[in-house]
């Protein structure tokens, strides 16, 4: 019986934002597998790739979450089949972000909207000779020895030396110089804080040469620490408190492990030596072996990631692991040796230095100029090539990918590729060669006449008047003189507060109130209204405005939302509590799988409340009964099913604070009617989601199906993108 695949994503939160990077790594996987250096991708997991059936891209040209938030009650199918969504970030070059960054774009020879690359793997140097590589080591292969510092190299790169003045003190490992090409190699590597002494060691990492860990410790320093260096030793006070470990117990550690031909390998290795303040005379650096011209040196996560292919240091970490680190200095130097100066000369890394910059300083840049429906415009300036894009990969292997939309396109290039003139004539399509290929991208647009910048700015105010509306109650009335501190607290359960002002222009004054998030206005709605707060009965209700007359159906439709599943949240938690305190708390739930504890984007602290993910929806049902009333830490909780998924949450906290706006402070609304050409806009959002219904039914089990809403990135504006996945099982859902 053949295997289900499946999809793991943990994706609950605020940092659910998935570069384009990663988007390609997960296409790059789904299509080739552990072929072609394709890996698992970081972010998520697909189970039994190998049996995956298909699979297919569905990309909404032009369109941003903007439009998936404005068309939410339009986009019936997408909201109740795809349970994994993320944020996405917007690129200036899509298409090229789609099929992988440096493809190698000819425009006299590339198919109009399709990108082509060379099936080169590796890039050769027209003249090795005068490689800082070759010319530093010559081009015949050569044992270990060859690649260690000499004496000379050491002192000139400020390695501790033995009768040194600046190393009075340190501590000898007492290994000798009689290395051979034979001799065990150790990666090493460390992290330092700054005390009042200088750069102290605070954590030790080093491997074997099979990269097996045999030191992974915490190291207390001796002197007052005045700078963690959080962001990149990921070391923190709370974690070096219990530690008892000094800098002499890792010292005589190091001595008795390292056997006396030890040949140390690290990048920048001198700065860990003189932490540790120990002498080694062997010793490899990988910032010198992969030589450069005027003394410059590449960074190690580069390295990793253009020789190894391997990505190290990922910012989404918190700090460099160094185990990581002295693994991957450990494996360039392997590489090196193994493969030779010519081999490692022929990568041209300059080159792909060179072409990782200008990825980046594209994706920084907007692209000032008109887009149409086809890819060919954002394509003027691509950048050069630094890697092979994953689809000339999949043709080698005999399957030639589907490109289907509007733009022209021919079949000589890496693609099969269909002109059509509408959204109806690419679904025909679609319904008839998806199936035979096992690839496919399927690009449907809204028509040129609905991507106009003024479009996206008048569709940008409306949603955001209207969430600001839905995170706005109004309370009251109260007496004159009503103790505010007491109402201010009472709403404060509820769930975190943006605002909070008092109503003067009534007879008796009122109250409004601004929350942060969905989930608190809607359960001040359904538990205080009509409640005596402060001394009063009051009412509690939101805005009454034309956009919030279908408010209760979109709260009943996002309560329903499939991403929503088992997802409930709790307000009224002590910010002095941790999310360990919060995780031993909750313990006894049943099921609970994930806690996520809000933080404020700025300041980091997290807020009184928090979402719980439950694996059964039963689950969540019951935790809702026995968390309502329930007593932490002196402090009443109040929980509801959850409303908005992390991705709206991410996107409405950005909203309330883009450029220090705070959402307008809203007591009325122009009472207007839809305009015709809004009117007819949502009439086609419904047919495009009804399009991708009929594709996706027509889909064989175990398919994967992407859709994303690209973003916008242009000089009128940026606008994040977002992106629904899910493999289909074979009643037709998206499977997790």
């Amino acid at each position: 019986q053949a295997k289900s695949c499946h999809l793991s994503a943990a994706l609950l939160g605020e940092d659910s934002e998935i570069s384009q990077e990663q988007l390609y790594e997960l296409l790059k996987y789904a299509a080739l597998g552990r072929c072609h250096n394709a890996a698992q991708p970081s972010w998520c997991r697909i189970y039994h790739q190998s049996h995956l059936a298909g699979v297919v891209v569905v990309v909404l040209h032009e369109m941003s979450q903007l439009h998936f938030y404005r068309f939410y009650l339009q986009f019936k199918h997408l909201r109740k089949v795809f349970r994994h969504r993320f944020t996405l970030a917007p690129s200036a070059n899509f298409p090229v972000s789609l099929y992988g960054e440096g493809t190698n774009l000819s425009p006299q020879n590339t198919p109009p909207g399709l990108i082509s690359t060379s099936s080169e793997c590796i890039t050769k140097s027209s003249d090795l000779q005068c490689d800082p590589i070759i010319q530093r080591y010559g081009e015949k292969k050569q044992g270990l020895t060859s690649y260690t510092l000499t004496l000379e190299e050491q002192k000139k790169n400020d390695y501790p030396i033995e009768g040194s003045p600046g190393c009075r003190g340190y501590i000898s490992t007492e290994c000798d110089q009689q290395r051979t090409d034979s001799s065990p190699l150790f990666g090493l590597d460390c992290e330092m804080c700054l005390t009042a002494k200088g750069n102290e060691v605070t954590r030790v990492s080093l491997v074997d040469a099979q990269g097996r860990c045999l030191l992974n410790e915490l190291v207390k320093p001796e002197s007052r620490v005045m700078n963690y260096r959080t962001r990149f030793s990921g070391i923190t006070k709370k974690m070096l408190l219990p530690v008892k470990t000094r800098l002499s117990d890792i010292q005589t550690r190091l001595k008795k492990m390292l056997p006396h031909d030890a040949v140390l390998v690290g990048h920048s290795l001198n700065s860990d030596l003189q932490a540790l303040e120990m002498i080694h005379p062997s010793v490899i650096d990988t910032s010198l072996l992969f030589a450069r011209s005027e003394g410059r040196r590449f960074k190690l996560k580069f390295l990793a990631k253009a020789v190894l292919g391997k990505e190290i240091q990922c910012e989404q970490k918190l700090g460099h692991d160094p185990t990581e680190d002295a693994r991957a200095a450990l494996e360039l130097a392997q590489f090196f040796i193994e493969q030779g100066p010519t081999k490692v000369a022929e990568l041209n890394l300059e080159m792909l230095l060179t072409a990782e910059k200008l990825a980046e300083v594209s994706q920084n840049k907007a692209v000032l100029q008109s887009q149409g429906c086809g890819f060919q415009e954002q394509l003027n300036e691509p950048p050069p090539l630094s890697k092979p894009c994953f689809l000339d990969c999949l043709q080698v292997t005999g399957q030639k990918p589907l490109l289907l939309g509007r733009q022209g396109l021919d079949s000589s290039g890496p693609c099969q590729s269909n002109l059509s003139t509408s959204n109806k004539q690419i679904l025909q399509r679609a319904l008839e060669d998806v199936p035979l290929s096992r690839f496919s991208i399927i690009q449907f647009s809204l028509g040129p006449e609905y991507l106009a910048s003024h479009l996206h700015a008048g569709l940008y105010e409306k949603v955001r008047s209207k969430l600001t509306d839905m995170l706005t109650i109004y309370a009251g009335p109260f007496e004159e003189n009503f103790c505010m501190k007491s109402v201010k607290k009472e709403f404060g359960r509820c769930g975190p507060i943006q605002s909070f002002t008092v109503v003067t222009e009534t007879f008796q004054p009122y109250v409004c109130i601004q929350y942060e998030v969905l989930e608190a206005a809607q359960l001040a709605v359904e538990n205080l209204n009509g409640a005596e707060v402060a001394g009063s009965c009051i009412k509690v209700q939101r805005p009454v405005t034309a956009a919030m007359l279908d408010c209760n159906v979109l709260i009943k439709e996002l309560e329903l939302d499939v991403e929503n599943e088992g997802v409930i949240y709790v307000a009224g938690i002590k910010k002095s509590l941790t999310e360990t305190d919060l995780q031993e708390e909750f313990s006894q739930l049943k099921d609970l799988e994930t806690l996520f504890l809000p933080k404020d984007l700025q300041s980091g602290k997290h807020r009184n409340c928090c979402f719980l993910k439950f694996q059964k929806t039963q689950s969540a049902v019951d935790a809702l009964e026995a968390i309502n009333g329930w007593t932490m830490k002196g402090s009443e909780l109040r929980s509801r099913n959850a409303l908005a998924p992390g991705h709206l949450w991410r996107w409405i906290w950005q909203t309330n604070h883009s450029n220090g706006k705070q959402g307008k402070h809203i007591f009325y609304e122009k009472m207007e009617q839809l305009s015709d050409s809004e009117q007819d806009l949502r009439k086609k959002v419904k047919k495009l989601d009804h399009h991708i219904k009929k594709l996706y039914r027509s889909l064989q089990s175990n398919t994967l199906c992407v859709v994303l809403f690209p973003g916008v990135n242009s000089t009128h504006g940026s606008q994040s993108g977002l992106g629904l996945m899910g493999i289909k099982d074979d009643e037709g859902r998206s499977a997790c």
